[in-house]
């Protein structure tokens, strides 16, 4: 799929690659999107990846002087879940990070890889339009900042340039006097695209609302403001009557269309019923419960490890082997580079434990850890493991006794035909190594990025919750 694959250590070395190849040069950091577009046949003209997912101050969030929040181009949406400074000054974007994907889709993609993937129904898009967001984009020439509003001119569309990366997302930490809320409809509980989302902030002042912001996402070209439901509520208390108006202002303002996924009717009715429900939470003040307190990340104890220092950036098939850690014991691979992990680790490690199944991460049949991390190896570059470590089920029990979770899925009869449980067995075991005790509801996010087709998940979650009495889990 690929040629040539950087794992880049520095913002120069990226700026000159791009400005080299142009077009033909793409940079990657989760690549959940990317990866699989490539996989459809899609962007035959990028030759070169550039991970950026190694340049240690691109995955950090920061707050400046200015109380304005940064949120380099490598931030995961896990890591947004779990910053206390998103959480308490930009509750609308974890809400929406929450919302994206499962534990593993989290781990790895990226908020602005979800804003260049340009979709209208991508989740982060709307509620940093709606926190006022900029990005900064930078080349060889130079830094330009572009309002995230103004980023977009159409469907998957936008201004930035071949030879720029999204350097930086800037926005204003929200005030003691503003409440936000990031609501979203999908077709299913988790690994759903948004059929509408949307978000509201709202400034009080003396009980009156004194800016609103309304922004809606899947029901046109790009994300909109309601803003006859903004301009509505200025001056206003909020109270049920005003509510309902501008809810319905707001469904005015949503032009969907009809697609496979639902009417562009359903669309506008739903867009009333977000913005209500939206503007009731903050009436209520419920705003932060619908984030948990504790949340599931799947990366264990360590949340982050440190990486060895990268002997080779650039990794060509047939030149440069991908020399990686896996299961504890190192490898060289000469072949392999333009496939993904997970055919990396079956296809020439020989380690066919992790399945092949939808190869677009909604299985999660391929579940491996990838730095401590629960990732989904169907879309993770094979270069991407060159000096990482990765462990696979193979790897899960040591010599002489199987993992609580692999032996309590035998005494619970919750293996049928089996394709699904390595990976089942891998987010089971990465939950107890970072939730001794899970709840049932923490158990059920651990494994909402896995499919089974057999067992109907009851027996998986009692052998769960069986290992986690276990001693030693």
């Amino acid at each position: 799929m690929w040629q040539e694959y950087v794992n880049a250590v520095s913002t120069e070395q990226v700026l000159n690659i791009l400005a080299d190849k142009k077009n033909q040069a793409r940079i990657i950091a989760g690549g959940t999107d990317l990866v699989l577009e490539m996989r459809q046949g899609n962007h035959q003209e990028i030759q070169t990846l550039i991970d950026i997912s190694r340049i240690k101050e691109y995955s950090c969030i920061t707050l400046d002087g200015e109380d304005r929040i940064h949120l380099g181009p490598a931030v995961t949406h896990n890591q947004c879940v779990a910053s206390d400074l998103i959480r308490n000054h930009a509750l609308p974007l974890a809400l929406a990070a929450w919302e994206i994907g499962a534990p593993q889709i989290r781990n790895t993609g990226t908020i602005v890889g979800n804003l260049v993937t340009a979709s209208p129904a991508n989740d982060t898009i709307v509620p940093l339009i709606a926190l006022d967001a900029e990005l900064v984009l930078q080349s060889l020439e130079g830094q330009r900042i572009v309002s995230l509003k103004d980023f977009y001119t159409g469907v998957r569309k936008h201004v930035l340039r071949s030879n720029e990366i999204v350097r930086d997302v800037i926005f204003p930490k929200m005030g003691s006097n503003q409440r936000g809320v990031y609501l979203k409809l999908g077709l299913r509980k988790a690994q759903a695209i948004s059929l509408v989302n949307m978000s509201v902030i709202l400034t009080i002042d003396s009980n009156l609302i004194s800016d609103a912001r309304i922004t809606l996402g899947a029901v046109a070209p790009t994300i909109i403001h309601a803003e006859k439901a903004e301009e509505y509520l200025i001056g206003k208390k909020l109270s049920s009557e005003t509510i309902n108006n501008a809810a319905n202002l707001a469904m005015d303002a949503a032009s969907p269309i009809d697609d496979i996924r639902g009417s562009a009717a359903y669309r506008q009715e739903i867009t009333r019923v977000l913005v209500k429900r939206g503007l009731t939470t903050l009436l209520k003040g419920e705003q932060a419960g619908r984030l948990p307190e504790d949340p599931v990340f799947l990366w264990g104890k360590i949340g982050e490890t440190d990486l060895d220092v990268l002997e080779k950036e650039s990794l060509i098939s047939g030149k440069d082997p991908i020399i990686t850690q896996i299961n504890g014991k190192e490898y060289t691979f000469d072949k392999g580079h333009e496939t993904t992990l997970v055919h990396l680790l079956r296809d020439y490690a020989g380690l066919t434990g992790s399945k092949v199944g939808c190869e677009e991460g909604e299985c999660g049949a391929c579940t491996v850890f990838l730095d401590g991390k629960a990732v989904m190896s169907c879309l993770i570059p094979a270069p991407r493991a060159h000096r990482a470590q990765i462990i696979t089920i193979e790897g899960l029990a040591d010599e002489d006794h199987l993992h609580p979770v692999q032996q309590t899925f035998i005494e619970e009869g919750a293996v049928q035909c089996g394709y699904c449980t390595p990976g089942f067995i891998m987010s089971a075991a990465k939950l107890l190594e970072e939730k001794s005790q899970p709840s049932q509801t923490q158990i059920h996010t651990a494994i909402s990025g896995n499919l089974c087709r057999c067992t109907g998940y009851y027996k998986i979650i009692s052998a769960i919750e069986e290992a986690s009495l276990k001693e030693g889990a």
